[in-house]
């Protein structure tokens, strides 16, 4: 699939890397680049991600033939209600948002007519890294992007939104809203509340005494995701509240038995802990 006139909304990384990656495919025609700040834009044209850019959302999708909001979660509901009465009939629109419960409830209350071209998508892939700057091309090569279509979404709009991903590089898998919500709570949502805490309690730490200063591979391996942007991960915190407790509640009743095993110095609990712990993690195939 050819995308004539691709607008995206909000080009930093996930964005950016986007428009990079079917460039590469010659999957699109003309991407032009949305957002609130003319230089960040500015800063996506020269470096190739974007043909050109609009600060006027309206000019930005006019004759789109597809329509991808690439911006926090804590943005999502202006940019719909703004997109409703921008977007031509034919537009097919998709997101990026790692949370789609809170997403598709917006596009229910506020695409109106649109929604049956609305395709909630999201793509497993990130770093810790954010702006423009940081994107690249090779960023969903081999990664899966979830798609949660509802009742509602016309066939050839999913389609569409597959073909685009496919060619930037993924594998493309359909699932339920709240499975997808319930999957992420526990595979993503979860590791950058535990990396935020780790960081925080060792500096907590590191106010009574030297402990950052012998911080080796261990602790940068756990905690890399600790520098993700904190506005958005507030935003997906709460977005994904009741997944996200679910998954807390079933982590602290884990640490809690290994904490009660240190205690009463149950080596073999432990040492059969960090076994299955290692088995699971080394038969889990990364791609």
């Amino acid at each position: 699939m050819l995308i004539r006139h691709l607008a995206i909304i909000g080009v930093g990384l996930i964005g950016g890397s986007l428009a990079r990656a079917l460039k590469r495919a010659r999957a699109c025609r003309r991407i032009i680049g949305y957002g609130l700040h003319e230089s960040e834009l500015m800063k996506a044209r020269a470096l190739g991600a974007i043909d050109d850019f609009s600060i006027d959302l309206g000019q930005a999708v006019k004759g789109a033939d597809m329509v991808v909001i690439a911006v926090p979660l804590g943005a999502m509901e202006k940019v719909l209600s703004q997109l409703r009465w921008c977007l031509d009939k034919a537009t097919v629109v998709t997101d990026v948002g790692s949370v789609k419960g809170s997403v598709v409830e917006q596009a229910r209350r506020l695409l109106g007519p649109h929604l049956s071209r609305f395709v909630p998508g999201h793509p497993i892939a990130g770093t810790e890294k954010s702006g423009v700057e940081a994107s690249f091309a090779e960023l969903f090569d081999r990664r899966r992007a979830i798609l949660t279509p509802l009742e509602e979404t016309e066939i050839s709009a999913i389609q569409n939104v597959r073909d685009m991903w496919e060619a930037a590089g993924s594998e493309v898998e359909i699932m339920d809203v709240a499975r997808h919500d319930e999957v992420v709570a526990a595979t993503s949502h979860l590791p950058h509340i535990l990396a935020y805490t780790l960081v925080e309690t060792l500096a907590e730490m590191e106010r009574a005494g030297a402990v950052f200063r012998y911080a080796a591979g261990g602790f940068a391996d756990c905690t890399r995701i600790a520098s993700s942007n904190p506005e958005m991960w507030r935003d997906i915190t709460f977005a994904n509240r009741e997944a996200l407790l679910t998954a807390l509640e079933r982590f602290r009743q884990e640490l809690s038995a290994l904490t009660e095993s240190i205690r009463s110095q149950d080596t073999r609990q432990v040492l059969e802990t960090f076994r299955r712990a290692k088995g699971a993690r080394d038969a889990f195939t990364w791609k």
